[in-house]
């Protein structure tokens, strides 16, 4: 039987590298996945191994806060040990580097560094050399390159108080190993100047060259960390790691989805394949062949089928990797790249789910080969998958109850509970289960779906149009599974279509509703603040009607650290218009109480009425909660009255200005107006209303274009799966097409009949992706939050349609090929 089921796969190896085409692709997506973090993974510890070699001994906080530092005493005490030969302290903080155009760069400020010199210093220079004294910088080369700065320039830093200091650049610098340098960008000084510009009073780290490990650990005592070279390099490491396997699984999530439809598509091509050898399959069972042997054979095929799509896709997998690598390499230079690595785990797994998920595709169509009667091969049967198909009474129930409980489960979710992320998932959940209902209940909707899908093209494709309709509706078992492919990978697009859209509505929505100013002007810095002065001169301009200061403090509220903040009281409720859930908004003005976001007051437990207790420079005062309001409008957390705010902590710098220009004014000249009163503060970050909208708008429209790349691969799948149902279909239509060939049908009617089925086919399954991924898209974003505005993206649903239709005619150009050559005298002999 072995022997057999081998010859079989030798004397149809198209039929078999058809069949494992789709196997490759997803087994091909899964290597590559490993094949680009490993090699990734790989390049970063090498860098961090190198750069730690230099260290013999690191100290470091118990504590990965940033807050957690080394008392600069400790250096002085490590230095004087018997065979120290140096000791290093690492500062880093906020330095913000001034552009050319007077302003701090970046929307982040840059990180100020200490960069040592000699043994210990571990980042690579480009050019020049490490800074040394009170008036020397060096530049991260990536920043120094955007900004247009080079060795032997003067430039200016911003120093913890945002006050400039200048510097002479004498050398440029990669980061690399840095991550926080290498994202915002870096300025390096010694470590006293680091420490002065910074405001830093402690080390983040101390390096430390000779000496023994006993003396350095007895030195550092029990309150900090003390590691050799080696296991600071491979701490560093794992750190680094620990972002290579938020990519990795997030890809490996794409991956499954693609083996899913690989899965369906195998199951397809497979229940096909049984019901045309279903003469042969009776002649083995006539020549002695026992059920379990056939059983074997169909599995061994399957395996056989298996294992050439894993190597393929492995092979495959390592090209993609490779070819990744290189777009991450051209993307960011800094990032470590070594040769592509393939490890024997990922050909383990890649080999494991190529056949485990192979053979599991064909565990029913084996099933079904077992039930073939040796009588069978005495008769000719009508073509498989053909005849009325009735659901069944089991498969009707199943198919009922699965809907119903993802309906229920998703109304639940959209519906009734609190939003957030357990609503979401709830949804999520529902989208599941009702998938599997439309599975069951797919076959019992492709003639419906057939006919509204192919009413067009009956109507204009004339006979060959009409029999193409018919065609891909008298096999509705076939149909179904092959249409459901596609229905994975366009229902997915189109849900992340629709909550893409959702999210920019509601985003625009608010925007305008409750924030109508049309400047914020933010300190680089998050904990930063803008001068008062920015506030009057902006108030002295003719063409600002309005100037709105936001304050903040964290201060101790009960038992726990917080946030307290206040607004402009003349712009509430006529500028910044917060939702109201509970209480007043007038209420909230009163001396003496507070108004709390809903988010908080979930995350803490506060309610309407309670009272807090909040520490103040007078000590400690009770605050009564009289409104919580909904999140936006410029306000987040606990917000007091202005008057209160002065009273409990001072005359503090604003940390946000928003302005308001005359209605009449252009925007260019407003923006001037603007940038103009900011002109003299580096650190002080403008942003119009509508650049805010522009820059949401496109953040949402890379995150569904990568999406939507990563889907793509499962859409490809899913018309292989086309491909393959028409390339079988037409070697079981041999003689059916050669007698309409005989009886007048031309080669290019018989091309565009099939081409017509394809297009039946793929905008059945796309119209059915569309409808669960529009529907579930709506549940999701009344899942995400109360006041979420449910926006329908049409161009977008009706291009994944046409263009699955337009991919589906494209997968028929080969199988229609094949069908018009063959010759018409040798199919209607063909038995």
């Amino acid at each position: 039987m072995l022997r057999t089921t081998l010859a079989g796969l030798r004397a149809h190896k198209l039929r078999l590298l058809l069949t494992a085409v789709a196997i490759t692709l997803g087994v091909g997506f899964i290597s590559g996945t490993f094949v680009l973090t490993d090699t990734l993974d790989k390049g970063v510890s090498k860098t961090f191994a190198k750069s730690a070699d230099k260290v013999d001994f690191a100290v470091l906080p118990k504590s990965d806060d940033s807050d957690a530092g080394i008392r600069p005493a400790l250096l002085d005490e490590l230095k004087a040990l018997p065979g120290v030969t140096d000791v290093q302290g690492a500062v880093k903080g906020d330095a913000p580097l001034v552009g050319k155009d007077g302003k701090a760069v970046g929307d982040f400020p840059t990180v100020g560094m200490s960069v040592p010199s000699g043994r210990l210093l571990r980042y690579e220079i480009d050019k020049g050399r490490p800074p040394s004294g009170a008036g020397e910088t060096v530049l991260d080369t990536q920043l120094a390159k955007r900004e247009g700065y080079s060795v032997g320039n003067t430039v200016t830093v911003l120093d913890h108080g945002n006050r400039p200091q200048r510097f002479t650049v004498v050398g440029l610098v990669d980061f690399g190993i840095d991550q926080e340098a290498s994202f915002r960008g870096a300025v390096g000084f010694d470590a006293a100047t680091a420490m002065r510009m910074t405001g830093e009073k402690t080390y983040r780290e101390l390096d430390v060259a000779g000496g023994s490990g006993a003396a350095v650990k007895a030195a550092a005592g029990g309150s900090y960390l003390v590691y050799t070279g080696e296991e600071l390099g491979e701490r560093l490491a794992r750190a680094a790691g620990a972002d290579t396997k938020i990519i990795r699984t997030g890809l490996l999530i794409f991956g499954l989805v693609s083996m899913l439809v690989s899965a369906l598509v195998i199951y397809n091509t497979f229940s096909i394949l049984i019901a045309q050898r279903m003469r042969e399959m009776a002649l083995l069972r006539c020549v002695g062949a026992t059920r379990r042997q056939v059983f074997g054979g169909v599995l061994v095929e399957s395996a056989a089928v298996g294992l050439v799509g894993s190597l393929l896709g492995i092979a495959a997998g390592v090209g993609l990797g490779e070819g990744a690598l290189v777009v991450v390499n051209r993307l960011n230079e800094r990032i470590a790249v070594a040769g592509p690595s393939l490890a024997v785990r990922t050909i383990a797994i890649g080999l494991a789910v190529g056949i485990v998920v192979t053979v599991l595709s064909a565990l029913l169509p084996a099933r079904a080969a077992t039930r073939v009667a040796p009588v069978a091969a005495l008769r000719a049967e009508l073509e498989p998958g053909g005849g009325r198909f009735r659901l069944g009474p089991v498969r009707t129930v199943l198919a009922v109850l699965l809907g119903v409980a993802g309906l229920a489960i998703g109304g639940a979710g959209s519906l009734v509970m609190d939003k957030g992320e357990a609503a979401m998932y709830a949804v999520a959940f529902a989208g599941g289960v009702f998938f599997l209902g439309v599975i069951a209940a797919m076959p019992a909707l492709v003639r419906p779906l057939g006919r509204a899908a192919g009413a067009l093209p009956a109507r204009l494709g004339g006979v060959p149009g009409r029999l193409a309709v018919a065609n891909a509706q008298r096999a509705p078992r076939r149909t179904a599974t092959t249409t459901i492919a596609l229905t994975v990978g366009v229902g997915l697009m189109s849900l992340f279509a629709v909550v893409a859209a959702s999210a920019k509505a509601t985003a625009a929505q608010q925007l305008e509703e409750q924030f109508p100013v049309q400047f914020q002007i933010r300190p680089q810095s998050f904990d930063g603040t803008l001068p008062h002065a920015l506030t009057e001169k902006l108030r002295a301009r003719p063409e600002v009607t309005d100037v709105v200061e936001s304050r903040r403090k964290e201060t101790r509220v009960g038992g726990d650290d917080r946030d307290i903040s206040t607004i402009t009281t003349s712009a509430l409720g006529r500028l910044l218009k917060p939702e109201i859930k509970q209480g007043s908004l007038e209420a909230a003005l009163k001396p003496g109480t507070a108004m709390v976001d809903g988010r908080t007051a979930r995350s803490s437990g506060l309610s309407l009425g309670e009272t807090l207790q909040v520490r103040t420079v007078r000590g400690t005062v009770p605050v009564k909660i009289t409104a919580v309001y909904g999140v936006g409008a410029g306000l987040d957390g606990i917000v007091v009255p202005e008057p209160d705010f002065t009273r409990y902590f001072g005359a503090l710098d604003p940390a946000g200005i928003y302005v308001k220009t005359r209605d009449d004014l252009p925007a260019s000249q407003a923006r001037r107006a603007v940038d103009d009163a900011a002109r003299p503060y580096p650190a002080a970050k403008v942003a119009s209303s509508a650049e805010f909208k522009e820059t949401l708008t496109k953040a949402i429209d890379t995150v569904l274009m990568i999406f939507g790349g990563l889907l793509g691969l499962a859409i490809i799948i899913a018309l292989f799966g086309i491909a393959n149902t028409l390339t079988l279909s037409v070697v079981e239509r041999t003689r059916e097409s050669a007698l309409l060939r005989a009886l007048g049908l031309t080669k290019r009617q018989l091309r565009r009949m099939l081409s017509v089925e394809a297009l039946v086919m793929a905008v059945i399954g796309a119209a059915t992706g569309v409808v669960l991924g529009v529907g579930f898209g709506w549940g999701a974003t009344n899942a995400m939050a109360g006041d979420s505005i449910f926006a329908l993206p049409y161009l977008q649903v009706v291009g994944f349609v046409v263009l699955a239709g337009a991919s589906g005619m494209l997968a028929a150009v080969l199988p229609a090929r094949r069908a018009a050559k063959t010759s018409i005298v040798e199919s209607l002999a063909h038995d």
